[in-house]
């Protein structure tokens, strides 16, 4: 049975509970360069979830890179980026980190119709 708070959050991408390494650059408040080796996860389409411990205001630019194995570049098909511009769009502060929701500069993939999500639920 689908409840009304199933509905409440209305998201155009499915989310993949997945986690992984990923290193994020970008600006600090203070105008300082860093570079953060963390854990990405809940990824969909349109962003994901970064565990961090860093204080970044929003709407802060970064760059997230996927680290990888060496392998020959045509291994890789050009739909597969390593390397991805996004935009802070949420900060949760917990004790050991901060949670940030992250929003891609261009999706990885279209969204799903919202008629097509709402099937999902039943």
């Amino acid at each position: 049975m689908t409840t009304v708070s199933e509905y409440s959050e209305h998201r155009s991408w499915q989310r993949l509970p997945l986690a992984f390494p990923v290193f994020v650059r970008g600006v600090d408040n203070r105008g300082k360069e860093f570079m953060e080796f963390t854990t990405a996860f809940d990824i969909s389409g349109g962003g994901l979830l970064l565990a961090v411990r860093r204080y970044l205001p929003r709407p802060s630019s970064i760059t997230l890179e996927i680290p990888s194995a060496p392998v020959p570049p045509v291994a890789i098909p050009k739909e597969c980026p390593r390397v991805l511009e996004a935009q802070v769009v949420r900060v949760t502060h917990h004790e050991a980190c901060d949670l940030w929701g992250v929003k891609f500069t261009k999706p990885l993939v279209s969204p799903v119709p919202q008629f097509a999500s709402a099937l999902n639920y039943q």
